[in-house]
Protein backbone atom coordinates (compact mmCIF):
# COMPACT_ATOMS: atom_id res chain seq x y z
CA UNK A 1 0.00 0.00 0.00
CA UNK A 2 1.54 3.35 -1.01
CA UNK A 3 1.22 6.58 1.31
CA UNK A 4 -2.08 8.63 0.40
CA UNK A 5 -1.57 12.18 -0.48
CA UNK A 6 1.53 13.95 0.36
CA UNK A 7 2.41 16.46 3.53
CA UNK A 8 1.82 19.30 1.29
CA UNK A 9 -2.33 18.29 0.59
CA UNK A 10 -5.26 18.30 2.17
CA UNK A 11 -7.51 14.74 2.34
CA UNK A 12 -10.94 15.53 2.28
CA UNK A 13 -11.94 12.36 4.10
CA UNK A 14 -9.19 13.45 7.43
CA UNK A 15 -11.58 14.04 10.79
CA UNK A 16 -9.51 15.17 13.71
CA UNK A 17 -11.54 14.02 16.90
CA UNK A 18 -11.15 15.80 20.47
CA UNK A 19 -10.82 13.45 23.91
CA UNK A 20 -10.03 16.07 25.94
CA UNK A 21 -12.62 15.59 27.61
CA UNK A 22 -12.96 11.96 27.78
CA UNK A 23 -9.12 10.91 27.90
CA UNK A 24 -8.65 13.82 30.56
CA UNK A 25 -11.78 12.77 32.21
CA UNK A 26 -8.87 9.39 33.22
CA UNK A 27 -6.85 12.21 35.33
CA UNK A 28 -9.20 13.83 37.34
CA UNK A 29 -12.27 11.05 37.75
CA UNK A 30 -14.68 13.33 35.26
CA UNK A 31 -14.74 16.30 37.43
CA UNK A 32 -14.51 18.70 35.27
CA UNK A 33 -15.90 22.29 35.82
CA UNK A 34 -18.93 23.42 33.38
CA UNK A 35 -16.39 26.57 32.55
CA UNK A 36 -13.77 23.86 31.40
CA UNK A 37 -16.16 22.22 28.99
CA UNK A 38 -17.57 24.72 27.69
CA UNK A 39 -13.70 26.00 26.81
CA UNK A 40 -13.32 22.69 25.20
CA UNK A 41 -16.14 23.00 23.42
CA UNK A 42 -15.75 26.29 22.00
CA UNK A 43 -12.48 26.16 21.41
CA UNK A 44 -13.24 22.80 19.35
CA UNK A 45 -15.77 24.84 17.17
CA UNK A 46 -13.43 27.59 16.42
CA UNK A 47 -10.48 25.60 15.41
CA UNK A 48 -12.94 23.73 12.95
CA UNK A 49 -12.24 20.45 14.72
CA UNK A 50 -14.69 17.68 13.57
CA UNK A 51 -15.83 15.76 16.05
CA UNK A 52 -15.94 16.00 20.43
CA UNK A 53 -15.70 13.61 22.43
CA UNK A 54 -17.40 15.40 25.52
CA UNK A 55 -16.89 11.75 28.02
CA UNK A 56 -18.30 8.78 28.39
CA UNK A 57 -21.79 7.48 28.51
CA UNK A 58 -21.13 4.64 31.43
CA UNK A 59 -24.14 3.92 33.54
CA UNK A 60 -24.50 5.17 37.19
CA UNK A 61 -26.41 1.55 38.11
CA UNK A 62 -22.71 0.42 37.66
CA UNK A 63 -20.09 3.27 38.34
CA UNK A 64 -20.87 5.22 41.51
CA UNK A 65 -21.75 9.20 40.50
CA UNK A 66 -20.25 9.76 44.03
CA UNK A 67 -17.11 9.02 42.90
CA UNK A 68 -16.84 10.03 39.00
CA UNK A 69 -18.03 13.50 38.01
CA UNK A 70 -20.71 14.05 35.59
CA UNK A 71 -18.68 13.33 32.43
CA UNK A 72 -18.22 9.48 33.07
CA UNK A 73 -22.45 9.22 32.39
CA UNK A 74 -23.24 11.95 30.21
CA UNK A 75 -26.64 12.31 30.80
CA UNK A 76 -28.46 14.39 27.74
CA UNK A 77 -29.61 17.04 30.26
CA UNK A 78 -26.14 17.84 31.51
CA UNK A 79 -24.79 17.57 27.50
CA UNK A 80 -26.90 20.36 26.65
CA UNK A 81 -25.84 22.40 29.38
CA UNK A 82 -22.98 22.67 28.06
CA UNK A 83 -23.77 22.47 23.58
CA UNK A 84 -27.39 23.71 23.62
CA UNK A 85 -28.65 22.36 20.69
CA UNK A 86 -25.28 22.10 18.84
CA UNK A 87 -26.04 24.42 16.14
CA UNK A 88 -22.69 24.21 14.85
CA UNK A 89 -20.75 21.73 12.10
CA UNK A 90 -19.23 20.13 14.87
CA UNK A 91 -20.07 16.45 15.80
CA UNK A 92 -20.81 15.34 19.67
CA UNK A 93 -19.76 11.84 20.76
CA UNK A 94 -19.37 9.65 23.95
CA UNK A 95 -17.95 6.77 24.58
CA UNK A 96 -19.16 3.69 26.08
CA UNK A 97 -17.09 1.01 28.16
CA UNK A 98 -17.87 -2.01 27.20
CA UNK A 99 -19.27 -3.71 30.97
CA UNK A 100 -20.18 -0.25 31.99
CA UNK A 101 -22.85 0.80 29.98
CA UNK A 102 -26.19 -0.56 29.75
CA UNK A 103 -28.05 -0.62 26.48
CA UNK A 104 -31.59 0.08 27.39
CA UNK A 105 -30.08 3.83 28.62
CA UNK A 106 -29.11 4.98 25.08
CA UNK A 107 -32.06 7.13 23.74
CA UNK A 108 -32.61 7.34 20.56
CA UNK A 109 -30.36 9.57 18.37
CA UNK A 110 -33.27 11.62 17.02
CA UNK A 111 -33.94 12.53 20.57
CA UNK A 112 -30.05 13.59 21.46
CA UNK A 113 -27.84 16.12 20.77
CA UNK A 114 -25.12 13.44 20.92
CA UNK A 115 -24.39 12.21 17.34
CA UNK A 116 -21.63 9.56 17.89
CA UNK A 117 -21.14 5.96 19.85
CA UNK A 118 -17.79 5.31 20.15
CA UNK A 119 -17.42 1.88 21.91
CA UNK A 120 -14.30 0.57 24.01
CA UNK A 121 -13.80 -3.14 23.98
CA UNK A 122 -10.63 -5.75 24.81
CA UNK A 123 -11.01 -8.70 22.45
CA UNK A 124 -12.93 -11.12 24.88
CA UNK A 125 -15.38 -8.60 24.95
CA UNK A 126 -16.48 -8.48 21.56
CA UNK A 127 -19.32 -10.51 21.25
CA UNK A 128 -20.99 -7.35 23.83
CA UNK A 129 -19.72 -4.75 21.48
CA UNK A 130 -20.50 -5.96 18.38
CA UNK A 131 -24.18 -5.98 20.57
CA UNK A 132 -24.02 -2.72 21.69
CA UNK A 133 -22.70 -1.64 17.89
CA UNK A 134 -25.99 -2.68 16.65
CA UNK A 135 -28.01 -1.23 19.07
CA UNK A 136 -26.58 2.31 18.11
CA UNK A 137 -26.43 1.95 14.76
CA UNK A 138 -30.37 1.13 14.71
CA UNK A 139 -31.09 3.61 17.11
CA UNK A 140 -29.72 6.25 14.51
CA UNK A 141 -25.47 6.91 15.72
CA UNK A 142 -22.27 7.16 14.08
CA UNK A 143 -20.39 3.86 15.52
CA UNK A 144 -16.86 3.84 16.14
CA UNK A 145 -15.12 0.98 17.89
CA UNK A 146 -11.65 1.19 19.54
CA UNK A 147 -10.16 -2.59 20.16
CA UNK A 148 -7.82 -1.69 23.08
CA UNK A 149 -4.59 -3.63 24.18
CA UNK A 150 -3.97 -5.25 21.07
CA UNK A 151 0.05 -5.05 21.57
CA UNK A 152 -1.10 -7.87 23.52
CA UNK A 153 -3.10 -9.76 21.06
CA UNK A 154 -1.89 -12.40 18.49
CA UNK A 155 -1.87 -11.31 14.99
CA UNK A 156 -4.29 -14.57 13.67
CA UNK A 157 -6.23 -13.27 17.29
CA UNK A 158 -6.22 -9.51 15.89
CA UNK A 159 -7.27 -11.21 12.53
CA UNK A 160 -10.39 -12.15 13.50
CA UNK A 161 -11.42 -9.68 15.58
CA UNK A 162 -11.14 -7.03 12.49
CA UNK A 163 -13.05 -9.48 9.91
CA UNK A 164 -15.72 -10.20 12.88
CA UNK A 165 -16.30 -6.07 13.22
CA UNK A 166 -16.24 -5.74 9.63
CA UNK A 167 -19.10 -7.32 8.91
CA UNK A 168 -21.22 -5.01 11.76
CA UNK A 169 -22.82 -2.21 11.09
CA UNK A 170 -19.63 0.29 12.87
CA UNK A 171 -18.51 2.83 11.11
CA UNK A 172 -15.07 3.54 12.04
CA UNK A 173 -12.91 0.93 13.21
CA UNK A 174 -9.51 2.46 15.88
CA UNK A 175 -6.15 1.09 16.18
CA UNK A 176 -6.26 2.12 19.81
CA UNK A 177 -2.27 2.22 20.80
CA UNK A 178 -3.42 2.19 24.41
CA UNK A 179 0.04 1.09 26.44
CA UNK A 180 1.58 3.80 24.38
CA UNK A 181 4.31 0.77 23.18
CA UNK A 182 4.06 1.02 19.09
CA UNK A 183 6.24 2.40 17.12
CA UNK A 184 5.79 3.95 13.41
CA UNK A 185 7.24 0.90 11.50
CA UNK A 186 4.36 -1.14 13.61
CA UNK A 187 1.68 1.50 13.11
CA UNK A 188 2.71 1.40 9.83
CA UNK A 189 1.55 -2.17 9.47
CA UNK A 190 -1.36 -1.99 11.59
CA UNK A 191 -2.68 0.94 9.08
CA UNK A 192 -2.22 -1.30 6.43
CA UNK A 193 -3.72 -4.52 7.82
CA UNK A 194 -7.10 -1.93 9.33
CA UNK A 195 -7.43 -0.14 6.30
CA UNK A 196 -7.88 -2.72 4.07
CA UNK A 197 -10.14 -4.80 5.63
CA UNK A 198 -12.05 -2.03 6.68
CA UNK A 199 -12.46 -0.47 3.03
CA UNK A 200 -13.06 -3.59 1.85
CA UNK A 201 -16.29 -3.62 4.09
CA UNK A 202 -16.83 0.06 3.29
CA UNK A 203 -15.47 1.49 6.43
CA UNK A 204 -13.00 3.99 7.58
CA UNK A 205 -9.96 3.54 9.97
CA UNK A 206 -8.81 5.91 13.19
CA UNK A 207 -6.09 6.49 15.03
CA UNK A 208 -6.00 6.93 19.27
CA UNK A 209 -2.02 7.06 20.43
CA UNK A 210 -0.79 7.70 23.80
CA UNK A 211 2.63 9.18 24.62
CA UNK A 212 4.72 7.15 27.13
CA UNK A 213 7.27 7.64 24.33
CA UNK A 214 6.65 10.54 22.60
CA UNK A 215 5.33 8.89 19.55
CA UNK A 216 1.92 9.54 20.02
CA UNK A 217 2.48 12.62 17.11
CA UNK A 218 5.12 10.52 14.73
CA UNK A 219 2.51 7.28 14.96
CA UNK A 220 -0.88 9.44 14.56
CA UNK A 221 0.81 10.79 11.26
CA UNK A 222 1.81 7.82 10.28
CA UNK A 223 -1.43 5.77 10.49
CA UNK A 224 -2.72 9.17 8.43
CA UNK A 225 -0.28 8.98 5.76
CA UNK A 226 -1.43 4.87 5.33
CA UNK A 227 -4.54 5.49 4.86
CA UNK A 228 -6.27 6.36 8.70
CA UNK A 229 -9.23 8.87 8.37
CA UNK A 230 -9.96 9.68 11.87
CA UNK A 231 -7.22 11.36 14.26
CA UNK A 232 -7.98 11.36 17.85
CA UNK A 233 -6.23 14.35 19.47
CA UNK A 234 -6.54 16.13 23.05
CA UNK A 235 -5.68 19.34 23.83
CA UNK A 236 -2.15 19.99 25.27
CA UNK A 237 -1.84 16.15 25.21
CA UNK A 238 -4.39 15.85 28.45
CA UNK A 239 -5.22 12.23 28.69
CA UNK A 240 -4.35 9.39 31.21
CA UNK A 241 -1.18 8.73 31.72
CA UNK A 242 1.55 9.86 29.31
CA UNK A 243 -1.47 11.64 27.49
CA UNK A 244 -2.45 11.51 23.74
CA UNK A 245 -1.64 13.34 20.54
CA UNK A 246 -1.58 17.06 21.02
CA UNK A 247 -4.25 18.81 19.07
CA UNK A 248 -2.26 22.26 18.97
CA UNK A 249 0.98 19.86 17.07
CA UNK A 250 -1.71 18.07 14.63
CA UNK A 251 -3.52 21.43 14.27
CA UNK A 252 -0.37 22.66 12.90
CA UNK A 253 0.70 19.80 10.77
CA UNK A 254 -2.21 19.78 8.68
CA UNK A 255 -2.62 21.52 5.45
CA UNK A 256 -6.28 21.98 5.42
CA UNK A 257 -7.09 26.10 5.71
CA UNK A 258 -10.57 24.72 7.95
CA UNK A 259 -8.35 23.87 11.28
CA UNK A 260 -7.51 27.26 13.12
CA UNK A 261 -4.52 26.91 15.63
CA UNK A 262 -5.31 30.22 17.62
CA UNK A 263 -8.19 29.15 19.75
CA UNK A 264 -6.05 26.36 20.85
CA UNK A 265 -3.40 28.22 22.27
CA UNK A 266 -5.82 30.90 24.01
CA UNK A 267 -7.87 27.98 25.48
CA UNK A 268 -4.13 26.77 26.50
CA UNK A 269 -2.74 30.06 27.95
CA UNK A 270 -6.37 30.37 29.86
CA UNK A 271 -7.15 26.87 30.64
CA UNK A 272 -4.22 24.48 30.48
CA UNK A 273 -1.23 26.25 31.96
CA UNK A 274 -3.09 26.47 35.82
CA UNK A 275 -4.84 22.90 35.00
CA UNK A 276 -1.38 21.74 34.80
CA UNK A 277 -0.47 22.70 38.65
CA UNK A 278 -2.78 21.03 39.80
CA UNK A 279 -3.01 17.75 37.55
CA UNK A 280 -0.21 15.26 36.63
CA UNK A 281 0.08 13.89 32.89
CA UNK A 282 2.57 13.93 30.04
CA UNK A 283 6.02 12.14 29.40
CA UNK A 284 7.85 11.21 32.38
CA UNK A 285 10.39 8.59 32.51
CA UNK A 286 7.82 6.14 34.39
CA UNK A 287 5.58 6.23 31.35
CA UNK A 288 8.55 5.86 29.01
CA UNK A 289 9.69 2.49 31.00
CA UNK A 290 5.70 1.17 30.90
CA UNK A 291 5.43 1.94 26.93
CA UNK A 292 8.89 0.35 26.31
CA UNK A 293 7.73 -2.61 27.98
CA UNK A 294 4.44 -3.09 27.01
CA UNK A 295 2.53 -2.73 29.87
CA UNK A 296 -0.17 -0.72 31.09
CA UNK A 297 0.70 2.58 32.76
CA UNK A 298 -1.15 1.62 36.30
CA UNK A 299 2.23 1.44 37.74
CA UNK A 300 3.62 3.99 36.27
CA UNK A 301 0.99 6.66 37.91
CA UNK A 302 1.26 4.99 41.43
CA UNK A 303 4.78 6.00 40.96
CA UNK A 304 3.66 9.64 39.63
CA UNK A 305 1.10 10.30 42.52
CA UNK A 306 3.69 9.20 45.21
CA UNK A 307 6.30 11.41 43.67
CA UNK A 308 8.45 7.99 43.43
CA UNK A 309 11.56 8.91 41.49
CA UNK A 310 13.84 6.10 42.34
CA UNK A 311 13.72 5.24 38.64
CA UNK A 312 16.50 2.71 38.70
CA UNK A 313 13.87 0.79 41.01
CA UNK A 314 10.56 1.21 39.02
CA UNK A 315 12.63 0.20 35.74
CA UNK A 316 13.92 -3.16 38.50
Amino acid sequence: MEKEGTLLMARKDIKVLDCTIRDGGLVNNFYFTDDFVKGVYHTCVAAGVDYMEIGKNNSPTLQSPEEFGAWNFCKEEDVRRIVGNNDTNMKIAVMSDIGRTVAEELIPCEDSVIDMIRIATYIHQIPAAIELIEDAHAKGYETTVNIMAISKSFDDELNEVLEALSKTSVDIIYIADSFGSFYPEQINKLSKKYVKIARENGKQVGIHAHNNMQLAYANTIEAMMYGTSFLDVTISGLGRGAGNCPMELMIGFLKNPKYKLMPVLEFIEEYIIPLEKELDWGYSIPYMLTGQLNEHPRSAMKARDENDDNYPDFYR
